[in-house]
C-alpha cells in the first residue's frame, strides 16, 4: 500500500483529536468576615485556575484508553471539554470529525457519557420510561430497541430495575441502568468517567465484563477517568496521565511499568546465604538485601538505574540459589507513587 494512502488512512482512523487543549477557570477569591463580604461586592478579586494546560493526544478507532490522575489533576475537565459540557479556552478538540462544544446537538447522538457520580436518568420514572424517552430522542427503531435491550439484561442483569424509580436504585443499580442509557443508542465513543467509584466487587466485575465486551467485540472507542487499577488492568490497553492540568504520560501499562517503575523485587531463595555475602556482591549497585525468612532473601530495586541481569548475575554468582523470583512494580504502586510525589492524591 503507497505511504500516501497509509498516512491517509491513519488520519481518518484518529476519532478524537486534541492539541494544545486548555480550559482555566476564574474563581472569585473570599475574604474573611463580614467587612471582607462587603469588599467583595464592590471590589471582587478573582484566581486563575489552569484546569487544562496545552494537552495534545490522539485516539485511534477502536483504542481504550485509562486516563489517570490525582484528584484535580483535569481529568473530569477533559470528560467535559470531550463531551461538549465546556467549551475550550484554547486548542483544537473534535471527536469523529464534530467540534463537541460548537457542534454539540447532533454530536451527542454519535457519543455515550457516563458519570459515576451522576444520573442521566429521570429520578422519578422507572428505568425503562427513561430508556424509552430516550429511544424517542434517538429514533430507534422497537426492534432494535428491544434487542438491545435484551443484551443489555444478559450482561447487566436489568430485570427488576426497569420497573423501579431510578430514585429507588442503589449506586450499584444505578450505575448498571445508566449504562443502559449511555449505550442505547449505539455510540462509536463513550466516555466514563468513574464509573466503577462505590460499587461492590461483584458489580464492578460486571461493569468490567460488559465494557471488555463492547471494545472487543463490537469495536467501541473508549477513554475512562478511575482510580480503580482493576479498571485500568481489566479494560485499558492505553494510559495516560494527567497532573496539574498537564499530559504527563502517554503510553501502554508496560510502558508505565517500564519508565515509571521503582520497585522492582528480586527474591532468592539460599539456605546458606546471608545478607552479608549478598550486600557486598551488589554493594556497588548500591542494592541492599534483605533476609524475609530464614534462607529466603530480597532486594527492592530501581530497574531504571540498577539493570536486572546484572543484579541478578552478582547475586546467583556470590550464593548457592534453590530458586529464585522477580516481581515487577506493578501499575498500582507505580501511580500511588506519582500520585505522592504530585502532593495530592
Amino acid at each position: 500500500m503507497p505511504k500516501v494512502e497509509l498516512w491517509a488512512n491513519h488520519i481518518m482512523d484518529i476519532v478524537i483529536h486534541a492539541h494544545d487543549l486548555s480550559r482555566t477557570f476564574r474563581l472569585p477569591k473570599r475574604r474573611e468576615g463580614l467587612t471582607g463580604s462587603f469588599i467583595d461586592l464592590l471590589r471582587p478579586k478573582y484566581s486563575t485556575v489552569h484546569a487544562v494546560s496545552d494537552v495534545t493526544f490522539d485516539v485511534h478507532r477502536g483504542e481504550s484508553v485509562a486516563y489517570l490522575g490525582p484528584n484535580g489533576a483535569g481529568k473530569s475537565t477533559t470528560v467535559k471539554l470531550l463531551a461538549g459540557i465546556l467549551k475550550p479556552t484554547s486548542g483544537e478538540l473534535s471527536v469523529l470529525g464534530f467540534n463537541p462544544h460548537r457542534d454539540r446537538q447532533t454530536y451527542v447522538r454519535h457519543i455515550g457519557v457516563l458519570f459515576g457520580q451522576r444520573t442521566s436518568l429521570w429520578f422519578d420514572l422507572a428505568v425503562i420510561e427513561s430508556l424509552r424517552l430516550l429511544q424517542r430522542i434517538y429514533d430507534i427503531p422497537e426492534p432494535t430497541f428491544k434487542e438491545r435491550l435484551e443484551r443489555f439484561d444478559e450482561v447487566l442483569a436489568l430485570g427488576r430495575l426497569l420497573h423501579t424509580p431510578a430514585r429507588k436504585l442503589s449506586l450499584g443499580q444505578r450505575v448498571r441502568a445508566d449504562m443502559a442509557a449511555a449505550l442505547l443508542h449505539d455510540p462509536k465513543v463513550i466516555f466514563l468517567d468513574e464509573p466503577t467509584i462505590g460499587l461492590d466487587v461483584a458489580v464492578k466485575a460486571r461493569i468490567r465484563e460488559f465494557l471488555r465486551l463492547i471494545h472487543r467485540e463490537l469495536g467501541v472507542t473508549i477513554l475512562l477517568t478511575t482510580h480503580d487499577v482493576g479498571d485500568v488492568q481489566a479494560i485499558s490497553d492505553r494510559v495516560m496521565v494527567i497532573d496539574q492540568g498537564k499530559l504527563t504520560f502517554d503510553g501502554t501499562p508496560d510502558e508505565l511499568r517500564r519508565d515509571f517503575g521503582r520497585g522492582d523485587r528480586l527474591i532468592i531463595t539460599s539456605p546458606t546465604g546471608t545478607t552479608g555475602i549478598l550486600d557486598a556482591a551488589t554493594s556497588d549497585l548500591g542494592v541492599t538485601w534483605a533476609e524475609d525468612a530464614p534462607g529466603k532473601f530480597s532486594a527492592t530495586y530501581d530497574s531504571q538505574k540498577v539493570p536486572t541481569t546484572a543484579l541478578l548475575g552478582r547475586a546467583l554468582s556470590s550464593v548457592e540459589a534453590q530458586g529464585m523470583e522477580l516481581q515487577e512494580a506493578r501499575i498500582e504502586d507505580i501511580l500511588r507513587e506519582l500520585y505522592e510525589g504530585s502532593g495530592r492524591t
